[in-house]
């Protein structure tokens, strides 16, 4: 199998997840962010991830490859429990927290492999800015940013009862909210609550997803 990725993007991280979490072999293909013929070719949009099945065909939408490959694996599923307060806290910090990370992004060194070239990332950019604004404004704004997910955090570390979201094994409370959390950790100054934390170097190693604590900008 195939699954056709950007590193930064958090709905290929749901699906990165679940190969991780049930020891499924894949081959990650990393695509440059100004490739539209490759997933257009694919499945006639320019999006990812897109899984290649062992049967050879395609499929789009992070969570119908989480899905499929759950149900592949034959082992335990998921538990498919989401709380409304922890899709809540997704969809409330989903309206703010890519001007904290979008523009560190396209700044990471060495490069993303999506943004191994001048034209990739001026791609990114000019898109993104559509629907953040200016990037070099949202970087100077970022103390603002900073408080406003802090207590966002501290509310999310209530809703963990450890050692996932979902209980004791991993569950889809997981594959939607540490994409979220690891994306954050691009961010210098973020201070985690200590659970979340502890949850982020567990989750990283459960679904062989590293995060980007090392390299925060």
């Amino acid at each position: 199998m195939k699954l056709y990725v950007y590193d930064h993007c958090p709905f290929c991280v749901r699906a990165r997840m679940i190969f991780g979490l049930r020891g499924v072999p894949v081959e990650e293909i990393v695509l440059l962010n100004d490739d539209e013929a490759t997933p257009i070719g694919l499945i006639g949009a320019k999006q990812v991830p897109i899984l290649q099945k062992p049967d050879g065909s395609h499929m789009g939408e992070s969570l119908d490859i989480v899905r499929f490959i759950d149900e592949y694996a034959g082992q335990a599923r998921l538990n498919e429990t989401v709380r409304p307060e922890a899709q809540a806290w997704f969809d409330k910090v989903g309206k703010y927290y890519n001007r904290l990370v979008m523009p560190r992004e396209v700044r990471l060194e060495p490069p993303l492999p999506e943004f191994a070239t001048q034209a990739a990332i001026d791609y990114f950019v000019h898109k993104k800015e559509q629907n953040i604004g200016n990037f070099e404004q949202n970087l100077a704004d970022t103390p603002s940013y900073l408080e406003r997910i802090h207590a966002d955090l501290a509310e999310l570390a209530a809703l963990l009862p450890e050692p996932y979201f979902n209980g004791t094994e991993p569950g889809m409370e997981d594959i939607i909210l540490f994409p979220v959390l690891r994306n954050l950790t691009l961010v210098k100054g973020i201070a985690f609550p200590a659970k979340l934390q502890s949850y982020l170097g567990r989750m990283a190693a459960a679904s062989k997803v590293p995060t980007y604590a090392e390299r925060a900008i």
